[in-house]
């Protein structure tokens, strides 16, 4: 199978960094179809048109969160989505708050900072948004290591990413880094990295 991605891509790491997890990077290669990607036409290669795109011999599957919960079926002896269905539900839960709460309203913000003159209430109601998100962290996340628990999850493959776009992009949005502060989720960011 292919993984098109791209190393800058969010996205494409929460699924790179789950493949690797499970040990089953062997079957995957990473590339990016780069004269598609960089003349802004990868919608020659998937309808949507973002990365990361996973390439079977049954056809395109694109989005992270389904080409991971695709990649967890496809190999369910090395699963990452828990153990019982409350850990699963967690689990989807930490993962859902990382795309649709943080990533998500990041680069919805980040597009203010490519006009001319920015919009700053847009700005500040999705930067609010991901306070909100990683404000309910703190409810979810566990204190055994990892996000959902005592091993690696998937979890965790979304949200270091997400995290990670906190702490390095929200600065350049005129907010602080929200995850400091918060108990558990200052803990969980200083373990994981």
């Amino acid at each position: 199978m292919i993984l098109y991605s791209g190393d800058l891509s969010p996205y494409s790491a929460k699924v790179r960094m789950q493949i690797y997890a499970m040990g089953v990077n062997d079957d995957f290669s990473f590339e990016l179809p780069v004269v598609q990607f960089f003349s802004g036409k990868l919608k020659e290669v998937s309808p949507i048109g973002r990365i990361p795109i996973l390439k079977t011999d049954e056809g395109l599957i694109p989005e992270s969160e389904v080409i991971a919960e695709y990649i967890d079926e496809l190999y369910p002896q090395q699963s990452l989505v828990g153990n019982t269905p409350m850990e699963r539900a967690n689990i989807r839960v930490l993962s859902r708050i990382a795309d649709t709460y943080l990533m998500d309203n990041i680069f919805l913000a980040l597009g203010q900072m490519r006009v001319p003159e920015p919009n700053q209430a847009i700005i500040d109601l999705l930067t609010a948004q991901v306070v909100r998100g990683v404000t309910a962290l703190e409810e979810y996340l566990t204190a055994d290591g990892y996000a959902g628990g005592t091993e690696l999850t998937r979890a965790d493959c979304s949200l270091v990413p997400a995290l990670y776009m906190c702490d390095r992009t929200l600065p350049r949005l005129g907010i602080s880094n929200p995850v400091l502060g918060l108990v558990k989720t200052e803990a969980y960011w200083g373990r994981i990295q």
